[in-house]
């Protein structure tokens, strides 16, 4: 089943003018030529009045306010130019780094692997079920990023017939939404854990000493934390199985060990390529992925000669249209909102900023806990997470907090981040599920999703001011 839709030749110039951007933004990161940053901020122009027609309202509302900042911004600083375009170059990188993740999306959906995963998650027994496909959409996260809802939410309505449940409607309804809820539950932890993902590219590119190897523990203990809350909570809203519905084979699980090699070697190439090349994680990303799914490819096309590597950039080539076509959306979600981010921190006079850094200061330790709750709620009334972290990280970034540990601020802005996936009716996900569903997206955050955000708001928060 392929989940990548054939774009016609009429609107494959967007995708052409986003892979444009691609390419420069890896010729600035190895060459550090201010050309060719230039040339891919005058691209992405060009992609964003191209995609305009293709565009939802929530981009298009952001693209309008991206020129309207600019706008106040060439009004009311002195020398708006400089700030205009280091704003862009955020935007750039961004939009680089979704093109980059999107192009796994191709080898992954031609991947039987991927398809024998699928069934072995969705075949396994009733109390099994919830973390194996929590654990499952985090892996398929790390590699095809929103399509892994629409990947697994078909798998389920495929797997969970009427048959399957004994005639039981009510069953069937059950569970359904109990493997829906741990699919996006589980998509929601791998921004939160992966180095490949948008939010940790976004707190290791504003705190420079930040690394991945100190943001990792922290992060994976949130992690486990928001792991074990949401199988606590699908354990105590579901009904008990009762001991004849146990004697269900359990499936092999041999094919997500395989999965998982193959996204560790993913991840080491992206390493490799950080410590030979000197460069930060997230821009390591924008390389090694490209690299990592053109070698995934060859191997799925070396039986036609050249070892796969001919055949599979023809392929490459030909789809890139088609796997670009989906994600305008998504690049403008995240770029604007880092461009939004870095231009109201560069907006306030210092006045401000001593105020906004005073306030920091004053917050001391219970600062990440605070961060987190705040990202949040700002979350649900359409503040993009993206934005409220890109502006915490440029301030703190601005400010020595001797009392606060600095992994921990970032893991708890990231587990911040990652709960408006599971509550807010802006985020991306939460749209995906509502169009799956049809529910509306309040409704899947507040009464399917209402009790494990409450506890895992709670959790968090004492959590992150105890340890700090």
């Amino acid at each position: 089943m392929s989940l990548i839709k054939k774009v016609p030749a009429t609107s494959a110039w967007p995708s052409h003018f986003l892979a444009g951007v691609a390419v420069l933004a890896v010729v600035h990161l190895l060459s550090s030529a201010t050309w060719a940053e230039s040339l891919a901020q005058l691209l992405l122009a060009g992609f964003l009045i191209l995609g305009w027609p293709n565009f939802n309202s929530m981009a298009r509302l952001l693209t309008l306010a991206c020129g309207a900042v600019s706008c106040f911004a060439l009004w009311h600083l002195p020398s708006p130019w400089a700030v205009l375009y280091e704003a862009a170059s955020g935007f750039v990188f961004l939009a680089a780094f979704m093109t980059a993740l999107a192009l796994l999306r191709l080898p992954a959906y031609r991947s039987r692997l991927i398809r024998r995963c699928g069934q072995s998650l969705l075949l396994q027994p009733p109390t099994w079920r919830y973390p194996l496909l929590s654990l499952g959409s985090t892996l398929f996260g790390i590699v095809l990023n929103f399509g892994v809802l629409n990947l697994f939410m078909s798998m389920i309505d495929k797997a969970n017939t009427l048959g399957s449940a004994q005639g039981r409607v009510w069953l069937q309804e059950v569970r359904r939404r109990r493997m829906l809820l741990a699919t996006l539950r589980g998509f929601t932890l791998a921004p939160l854990v992966s180095p490949l993902g948008i939010g940790v590219a976004v707190v290791l590119g504003n705190l420079e000493s930040l690394t991945w190897a100190a943001l990792f523990p922290y992060v994976l203990a949130s992690a486990g934390i928001l792991f074990l809350l949401g199988w606590a909570c699908d354990q105590a809203a579901g009904p008990r199985p009762k001991a004849a519905a146990n004697v269900t084979v359990r499936p092999s699980l041999m094919p997500l060990a395989s999965f998982s090699l193959l996204l560790l070697a993913l991840v080491m190439l992206v390493f490799a390529l950080a410590y030979l090349l000197s460069l930060r994680l997230p821009q390591a990303v924008v390389i090694g992925v490209p690299l990592g799914a053109w070698a995934w490819l060859s191997w799925q096309c070396r039986g036609m000669g050249y070892a796969g590597v001919t055949p599979a950039a023809a392929l490459l080539a030909r789809r890139l249209p088609d796997v670009l076509g989906g994600i305008g959306n998504e690049v403008v979600a995240l770029g604007a909102g880092a461009y939004l981010g870095y231009l109201s921190v560069a907006l306030l006079d210092p006045a401000q900023l001593e105020g906004v850094a005073s306030v920091l200061i004053a917050l001391g330790s219970a600062l990440p806990a605070l961060s987190l709750v705040l990202i949040v709620v700002l979350a649900q009334v359409g503040v993009n997470p993206i934005i409220s972290v890109t502006f915490l990280t440029s301030m703190v970034a601005q400010v020595e907090l001797d009392s606060v540990s600095l992994p921990l601020l970032a893991a708890a802005m990231l587990a911040g981040w990652s709960l408006t996936m599971v509550s807010s009716p802006f985020t991306a996900a939460m749209m995906i599920m509502s169009r799956f569903t049809g529910m509306t997206a309040g409704k899947i955050g507040l009464r399917w999703n209402g009790v494990f955000l409450a506890a895992s708001l709670i959790t968090a928060a004492v959590i992150f001011r105890l340890v700090s």
